[in-house]
């Protein structure tokens, strides 16, 4: 239960101002109906969005799991170590995502920009590590899904203007110090701690 909810938070938080969601709230925003007074936005998008955030979350976790089971205990250890260094580097990064200029309208399209986004970001990087450690690495999996979830509902419902006006950067850069730390002690120990 404890991976579950921490995935969860933590996928939710690290989510915020990524590519993924960027890309959703930019989608929002260009294929919204402004007919009426509130603005309609496409839920087939939002949908779409939602089912990505589960297929990746399946696959990381599927990828953690699998290796926790070949490699020893040290080693799964180191893993969760390198998995949380990327999140850091990837939340360090600084998020230029251009709003399409003609935007598709076909869902196959945004649907694999959506996958290739999500695979390599922060968040999912976090269900990996969670994967690993994990007694049981489907609570990794449900809790990456839902926090996904929730950044893509969050951008779909927002849009980018809204998002636009949050500090996102600063917020993610405040994100990656703590996870670079929890990576260092988590290595540290991994390295020099009890087998």
């Amino acid at each position: 239960m404890d991976s579950f909810l921490f995935c969860l938070i933590l996928v939710a938080l690290l989510g915020l101002g990524g590519r993924d969601q960027i890309v959703i709230a930019q989608l929002s925003d260009t294929l919204a109906e402004r007919g009426d007074p509130l603005i309609r936005r496409p839920v087939p998008l939002l949908i779409l969005g939602l089912v990505c955030a589960g297929v990746t979350a399946g696959v990381m976790a599927y990828a953690g799991a699998t290796l926790a089971q070949i490699v020893p205990s040290r080693a799964a250890r180191m893993l969760v170590a390198f998995a949380l260094a990327l999140a850091a580097v990837e939340l360090a990064w600084p998020v230029r995502a251009r709003a399409p200029r003609e935007p598709t309208r076909s869902l196959g399209a945004i649907g694999l920009v959506l996958l290739w986004r999500q695979l390599g970001d922060a968040a999912r990087f976090v269900v990996f590590a969670f994967a690993v450690g994990a007694p049981y690495p489907l609570t990794a999996l449900l809790g990456g899904a839902l926090g996904g979830g929730a950044t893509v509902t969050i951008g779909w419902t927002l849009g980018a203007q809204t998002l636009s006006r949050w500090p996102l950067g600063w917020i993610r850069f405040g994100f990656a110090l703590p996870t670079i730390i929890a990576a260092v002690f988590i290595g540290l120990n991994a390295r020099y701690g009890a087998p």
